[in-house]
């Protein structure tokens, strides 16, 4: 749903408010810095500052309050049907997502291994309408289909079906083939990319506001913002790879990167190097102009995780973009103060302790928020409890929470047991911190290793919304037609309705209309069941049950006005 009037309205004036709320501040007209003790007791900030962190805010603002994105797509049906057996070669090709998509492969693969590019197709909402080639011979054909959905996320997938007869030794699964070096140099870029956004940009932010700085630390920090530097572009160039089903060899091709620009992860990538390179300029300042510099990488950083990817894109979007933001921020201000304390210890610093009670006072604004926002976005990506067990994605996170339960235990004690002692100077406080804090170190970077990976995954949320979305079967002969809806698409108890025209897609006064279903497969005989007509146009039946997934055969019986029998037939695909 986009956006209404008064949604717009209500985003002016936050930007508003935004622009107004920095005026308060002791700005310069230049860059030398004036005292302004009368309003802050601190230097005046210089005005190009100021430009800068208003755009960032204006940024995170807009982006926060968005509410355009839709969910990861997914194939909800295929007209011919995965494993359909047609008599006659078809014209089109239907292809119907759970959201409107962007096509970046159609390609059609025949039973003697040649493949031919579909270019012809209409985009009609969430379906494609695709030209088939002409003269399909009989055999098995195999549809390749890869799109990008509103999240950013490439999808692909291949729909099998076969004219006059199968052939032997085709099959969907020969086709449809995971390209591992590419998924591998995907997981690695995501894994760079969230260093330099959270070790590198938190560690700058950390030495500007908190303090710690050392040379090793801010090594580490520039070190970790240059990875994700060059991991940036990089993912954006594996992203269009995936889309084109490509191999590496073909990343240097321009159609490749148009592709990965072409999504949402391309506004991302673009988000996130302009917070490392305001992260790593950060570094080289100090005072004021190091603390605004840091703070607009920081808010970008956030900004660039919520502006793609599958918590980002999940509905209520006023929820999630602001909670992945959250997220996010709270994870680069931990992440970020965990080498440089580590470094101010090990290097006994006499600054270490001042660091260490610093850091303590801010840790709970950015820890709270964070754990907060991280169960709120998977209570939305789960959907249900049983998720956590039964989806690739709820196994992930289930891993993840596995390596976060040590973390959180392990800033607890740091908390609680060893910073008043540590502050004191206390020598086996001070032993126990160092060897806790790189313990975290290990721990967060696992976390990172663990998160890349829902790259890969589909949210539960999707998956349940496929499972609740109808099979459809359309039936036409020149006596009559009807379509036929039966929700959800999924084996178990479901409801069934039916339109019924002419031939000529008039209205037909049916007497009676009777839904005859049938599972040769399943050893379930042709079972009758009479539908009724509750005033909207539509015939129903309620309270059907479809115990068991597959290709069910149907048969719809029409009692004409005239008292003729007109019967139509096919078949239609129930999920498991």
């Amino acid at each position: 749903m986009r956006p209404s009037c008064s949604g717009r309205a209500g985003l002016t004036g936050v930007v508003a408010a935004i622009v107004a709320a920095t005026r308060f501040l002791p700005w310069t007209s230049d860059t030398r810095t004036v005292a302004t003790p009368a309003v802050c007791g601190r230097a005046g900030i210089p005005a190009g500052a100021r430009a800068i962190l208003q755009a960032v805010l204006v940024m995170a603002g807009a982006l926060l309050f968005a509410g355009d994105a839709l969910a990861h797509a997914s194939l909800v049906h295929a007209s011919p049907a995965d494993g359909a057996m047609v008599a006659n070669a078809p014209r089109t090709f239907a292809l119907t997502f759970s959201e409107p998509i962007s096509p970046l492969v159609l390609r059609l693969a025949g039973a003697d291994g040649t493949a031919v590019t579909l270019d012809r197709f209409v985009q009609r909402g969430a379906t494609l309408d695709v030209e088939a080639p002409a003269g399909l011979p009989n055999g098995t054909h195999v549809l390749i289909w890869r799109v990008v959905s509103q999240d950013g996320h490439p999808i692909g997938g291949v729909v099998a079906f076969s004219i006059g007869a199968p052939s032997p030794g085709v099959s969907a699964a020969a086709v449809e083939v995971i390209d591992w070096p590419v998924r591998i140099a995907t997981w690695v870029a995501r894994l760079a990319l969230y260093a330099g956004l959270f070790v590198g940009v938190g560690g700058a932010f950390f030495a500007n506001w908190v303090g710690g700085r050392s040379r090793s630390a801010t090594r580490l920090g520039a070190g970790a913002i240059l990875a994700g530097l060059v991991a940036a572009p990089l993912s954006v160039g594996l992203l269009g790879l995936d889309g084109l089903g490509a191999t590496l060899r073909n990343l240097p091709e321009p159609v490749v990167w148009r592709t990965g620009f072409s999504t949402s992860y391309g506004v991302s990538a673009q988000i996130a190097v302009a917070a490392l390179v305001t992260g790593l300029g950060a570094f080289g300042l100090k005072g004021i102009a190091g603390k605004l510099l840091s703070l607009a990488a920081l808010l970008l950083a956030g900004c660039a995780l919520a502006a793609s990817g599958h918590a980002s894109a999940a509905h209520p979007q006023e929820v999630t973009r602001p909670a992945v933001f959250l997220h996010a921020v709270g994870i680069a201000v931990w992440a970020g103060a965990l080498i440089p304390l580590g470094r101010a210890f090990a290097s006994r610093s006499p600054e270490a302790a001042a660091v260490l009670r610093r850091f303590s006072v801010l840790a709970p604004f950015a820890v709270v928020p964070l754990a907060a926002a991280g169960l709120l976005l998977a209570v939305i990506q789960l959907g249900s409890l049983t998720a956590l067990w039964t989806t690739a994605y709820g196994a992930v996170l289930l891993a993840k929470v596995a390596l976060l339960m040590p973390l959180f235990a392990l800033a607890a004690v740091n908390r609680v047991r060893l910073t008043a002692p540590a502050e004191r100077g206390e020598a086996t406080a001070i032993a126990h911190l160092r060897r806790s804090i790189r313990a975290e170190i290990v721990l967060m970077f696992a976390i990172f290793a663990v998160a890349a990976v829902w790259r890969f995954t589909p949210p539960p949320r999707v998956l349940a919304a496929i499972a609740a979305e109808p099979a459809s079967l359309h039936i036409h002969t020149g006596a009559a037609m009807a379509d036929l809806s039966i929700a959800p698409g999924r084996s178990g108890p479901v409801s069934a309705s039916m339109v019924i025209l002419t031939g000529e897609f008039g209205p037909l006064d049916a007497k009676a209309v009777t839904l005859v279903l049938a599972n040769p497969a399943a050893g379930i005989g042709p079972v009758r069941w009479p539908a009724t007509k509750p005033g909207d146009g539509t015939w129903r039946v309620n309270a059907l049950d479809l115990p068991h997934p597959g290709r069910w055969s149907v048969r719809i019986e029409i009692v004409g006005p005239d008292d003729a029998l007109k019967e139509l037939a096919g078949e239609i695909e129930i999920r498991p």
